[in-house]
């Protein structure tokens, strides 16, 4: 496990890059590699349930909304069409994660992977520059945006990067991207948490630092998703591309040359 000092930093960088279209994952896997840290995955699933608990106050009128039009089961309103596209493009990251579970696990510990995987999000977010538009979501958009989601299970793809860009390749308005792509990673993160959770109900890991990790970042990624929606409405997402490649090159050079 990881000490109390060593959850705030890795809470810190949660927080920090989780939102910013530049892989929460993979920058936890530098960091761990760096620090020569090895947390169990259900940390690191913690630490993301703590930037979604962010996500659920930041929407919690409109979540609402889609709870009481779910239970009513009416789908023809605006917000009955959203609670399907959610549903629709939840369906690639639960296919993904239950076949290349053990696979996608075992990419948490490889530098390389992570380093090649922040180059390719730097090239979705490069060739996203200035496709706006104002069209509505159809069924494929929210298949093609929900794969982008299951893609980013790999450290390294940022989850919000490739999603909103989808969203934008697509001509989606882009508040609507940006909500969108925020609201997907509800059941995404809540299915990996029930997953993951057993340890904690097992007594398997210690309880002090997930707790500390997760007031951490759920604190740090308030900031940091209030940050990306000015950065989205501003139309500059696509210059993180240049900090994806950076990092990205400078990694792949330290974990082929040691």
């Amino acid at each position: 496990m990881v000490t109390l000092i060593e959850a705030v930093i890795l809470a810190v960088i949660q927080g920090l890059t989780e939102w910013l279209p530049v892989s929460s994952s993979g920058h936890l896997v530098i960091a761990q590699n760096f620090l020569e840290l090895n947390p169990p995955l259900i940390f690191d699933v913690m630490l993301h349930f703590g930037t979604l608990i962010v996500v659920i106050v930041m929407f919690r009128n409109y979540i609402l909304d889609l709870f009481k039009t779910l239970v009513k089961g009416n789908f023809k309103t605006q917000e009955g069409k959203f609670v399907l596209h959610i549903i629709i493009g939840s369906i690639p990251i639960a296919i993904i994660s239950v076949v290349f579970y053990e696979g996608i696990k075992s990419l948490f510990s490889n530098l390389l992977a992570t380093g090649l995987a922040l180059l390719i999000t730097g090239c979705v977010l490069f060739v996203s520059e200035k496709r706006l538009g104002n069209k509505k979501m159809n069924i494929i958009d929210s298949l093609l945006v929900g794969l982008g989601q299951a893609i980013a299970i790999v450290p390294g793809i940022s989850r919000s990067g490739v999603t909103i860009s989808t969203g934008l390749l697509r001509k989606i308005d882009k508040t609507t991207t940006f909500r969108y792509s925020f609201l997907l990673s509800v059941p995404a993160v809540l299915g990996a948490t029930i997953i993951e959770v057993n340890d904690l109900v097992l007594g398997n890991v210690e309880l002090l630092p997930i707790v500390v990790g997760i007031i951490v970042s759920m604190l740090v990624g308030y900031a940091s998703l209030k940050l990306l929606q000015k950065i989205v409405m501003k139309e500059r997402f696509h210059l993180f591309a240049y900090y994806c490649w950076i990092v990205g090159t400078a990694i792949l050079v330290v974990s082929l040359v040691y």
